[in-house]
């Protein structure tokens, strides 16, 4: 009968992760990059949600592009300071933090694969029937994304804290990820393997095909449109959505949607680093300069010049 971490004294108390690379050369090199990842995409993120907060228009049609903004900035700090700190110091342990590092990043990546299948839904209303948005469209659809996050993470998180780890206590990772934690289990993993792939499916499929569903019908609708420059406002309405949308699904189904043995701890960083920090740090990026909703509310802010018509 196999004991529990906290059942067994001999088992491991604490982790160490490896980090990004083990070459001094590369760390220096990734410790002068990061910072600048991480400090465009908190001060970006806050200012979406500083602006869509202070103007009206913006607080009805884009508050879960907020909410986008938030998870992307609790994504960023979940994994950066620490990953930072582990690249300078010596001392590299983890266990506590880990767990919650494992919960924490599950939660936000969980919420944010939902909420954006709320908003391609959201853009679905607003074009297909605008004159209903505020009836249909409600802040309680946060509250569902939620529900999956808390729910579906605590069972991944516990699914794999609950093995026995009390053999090596290196992690190949830059942060506490199941995938990683898991290859040092010493037991039969293959059910947790099973759990994750299901749990992928429902929570990267499903809202994935929800998202293919509501452009159809969005795209159907924009071509029923009669005024050139209505269609290109309209494409143009969607065009950000989709790009994040396609930067987070695909490393995230690449990651999760594969047995744990066919996986390369290269790869795994390198998929990680994409939709965790860089895909937080272009979502600011897309969302204030290719949207002029958000463009024309910091000139309001800002009164950095006349606002445009």
């Amino acid at each position: 009968m196999q004991d529990f971490p906290w059942g067994n004294h001999s088992s491991l108390m604490e982790f160490i992760l490896l980090g990004f690379s083990s070459n001094t050369e590369s760390n220096v090199i990734l410790f002068s990059i990061f910072p600048f990842f991480y400090l465009i995409a908190l001060p970006g993120n806050g200012l979406i949600i500083t602006l869509i907060h202070m103007d009206s228009q913006l607080h009805t049609l884009y508050f879960f592009l907020s909410v986008l903004s938030v998870l992307d900035m609790g994504y960023v700090t979940t994994t950066v300071p620490q990953m930072l700190v582990h690249m300078v110091c010596q001392k590299k342990t983890i266990y506590i933090g880990c767990v919650a590092q494992m919960y924490i990043f599950l939660l936000l990546g969980i919420t944010e694969s939902w909420l954006f299948a709320i908003m391609a839904y959201d853009r679905y209303v607003a074009i297909c029937h605008p004159l209903r948005y505020k009836v249909i469209m409600c802040g309680s659809m946060v509250a569902f994304c939620g529900f999956w996050g808390i729910s579906c993470a605590l069972i991944n998180t516990v699914s794999a804290m609950i093995l026995p780890y009390c053999g090596p206590n290196e992690i190949n990772h830059f942060f506490c990820e199941v995938p990683a934690v898991l290859k040092l289990a010493c037991a039969d993993t293959s059910l947790n393997d099973r759990v994750d792939f299901i749990l992928s499916f429902i929570l990267l499929q499903v809202p994935l095909s929800l998202i293919i569903i509501a452009y159809i019908n969005i795209f159907a609708a924009i071509l029923r449109i009669h005024s050139a420059q209505g269609r290109l406002k309209a494409y143009s309405t969607c065009a950000s959505h989709i790009t994040v949308v396609t930067m987070f699904s695909i490393p995230c189904m690449v990651m999760y949607m594969r047995p744990g043995s066919e996986a390369s701890p290269v790869e795994e960083k390198k998929l990680d680093l994409f939709y965790n920090v860089i895909s937080a740090f272009l979502n600011s990026i897309i969302y204030s300069l290719r949207n002029k909703d958000v463009k024309r509310a910091f000139l309001k802010v800002t009164e950095w010049g006349k606002v445009p018509e």
